[in-house]
């Protein structure tokens, strides 16, 4: 089957797993700036998904940067896990998964590596004890304050491009985006 819009000639029809194809990627000939070459930037007219996987990457590669730059030994998803303990100690590991838009099978994983340096705990719970909840350690809420405090001043660096004026919108749309995709995954996962 093809798919064929107006004003588009048979020759110019798609099959839809090929409209799919292009919807999610980037257009043929700028697929460089996408796959990370530098001298390829992105086309005015690329799609809004593509360019925020596109700044996803780059941001993750720059966060995991200055956590390497603060001679840290904790990964990204850790420090992440980290964050969501500090919001709220004592969760389930359930709780953590859900608040940090993460697998509880990845979210395990994670765990077992800050339990393992020292900066989570598990405990039973006093009221149903087959309940684990986690607990950021002393040293774990260490790690996290000498992280802000060294990699704040890069981050701040970082944004200084963004024209003060913009900034009220470009704040609503990250708000509004991460209220939309949350929501989204909710529905996903059947919450």
């Amino acid at each position: 089957m093809l798919v064929k819009t107006v004003g588009v000639s048979e020759a110019e029809a798609v099959r839809p797993e090929e409209a799919a194809a292009r919807e999610c990627g980037p257009e043929p000939g700028h697929a460089g700036w996408f796959w990370g070459d530098p001298s390829d930037g992105p086309p005015a007219d690329a799609p809004l998904h593509v360019l925020l996987l596109a700044a996803s990457r780059i941001m993750g590669a720059f966060y995991a940067g200055t956590l390497a730059q603060a001679g840290l030994r904790i990964s990204p998803a850790g420090l992440g896990v980290l964050r969501v303990l500090l919001a709220g100690d004592g969760l389930k590991s359930g709780d953590v998964a859900a608040r940090g838009w993460s697998s509880p099978g990845t979210l395990t994983s994670v765990v077992n590596t800050l339990v393992r340096e020292g900066y989570v705990e598990r405990r039973s719970d006093a009221g149903d004890r087959r309940v684990v909840r986690l607990f950021v350690t002393g040293k774990g809420r260490r790690i996290c304050e000498e992280y802000y405090a060294l990699a704040g001043p890069h981050w701040r660096d970082a944004f200084d491009f963004v024209d003060p004026a913009d900034e009220p919108v470009i704040r609503k749309f990250f708000i509004d985006m991460i209220g939309h995709f949350s929501e989204l995954t909710r529905k996903e996962r059947g919450k």
